[in-house]
């Protein structure tokens, strides 16, 4: 699974009112510029033949219908499988930060913070863990992913300090996570509860 940047662009221009727009410095213009100009990383600045996203999640500025404000926040995360990769992208993200800044006349700080790290599985451990997984759902139910997966998970910083591996367990419903239509199937909790259990008596039975 890819590791996982968050990021924050802190634009800081100069507020007017809506009417008298020429003596602002608007950072809603500049936060627009930004998003599209983000865009461009992944598209012109990855090798196809690396996998990475960025997306920009939020944007916040504002308060009132007549007034330009004096800062805009633009923020999101960065996806990744390659430290090189990010460190690239990372720094294409602070040119085009100081590129806009110098020309819309404004500020913008710009704070990138690591949070999950890219998740490796113990390769012969997966197996182990497949072998379980057919002894409670069946051979035909049971599905070893070849391709990476750009969400990410916190479960990669434990695999940097002992042995595992990471499993999904599938459900009824049609809708992903992180969706407002998501609701959790509550009946696959006997199946993961007994995944566990497997792995367990399966590695440690011996010594018990």
């Amino acid at each position: 699974m890819a590791g996982a940047d968050f990021f924050d662009f802190r634009i800081h221009g100069r507020g007017s009112h809506g009417a008298t727009p020429e003596h602002s410095r608007d950072p809603i213009i500049v936060a627009t510029a930004l998003v599209q100009a983000l865009q461009s990383i992944v598209s012109r600045n990855v090798s196809p033949f690396k996998q990475a996203v960025l997306s920009v999640t939020q944007i916040h500025s504002g308060s009132a219908y007549n007034v330009i404000p004096e800062e805009a926040v633009v923020s999101g995360t960065v996806r990744f499988l390659d430290r090189e990769v990010n460190e690239a992208m990372r720094q294409r993200m602070r040119t085009i930060a100081e590129g806009l800044a110098a020309s819309f006349e404004v500020t913008i700080d710009l704070d990138i913070r690591n949070i999950f790290d890219v998740l490796v599985n113990t390769e012969e451990l997966v197996e182990h863990y497949a072998e379980a997984a057919r002894d409670i759902v069946g051979e035909e139910q049971v599905y070893i992913k070849t391709l990476p997966v750009m969400g990410s998970e916190d479960f990669a910083d434990m695999l940097h300090i002992t042995p595992g591996a990471y499993c999904t367990v599938g459900h009824s419903g049609g809708v992903p996570v992180h969706n407002p239509g998501f609701i959790f199937d509550d009946s696959v909790l006997p199946v993961g509860a007994s995944l566990l259990a497997r792995i367990v008596e399966k590695r440690l039975g011996k010594s018990l």
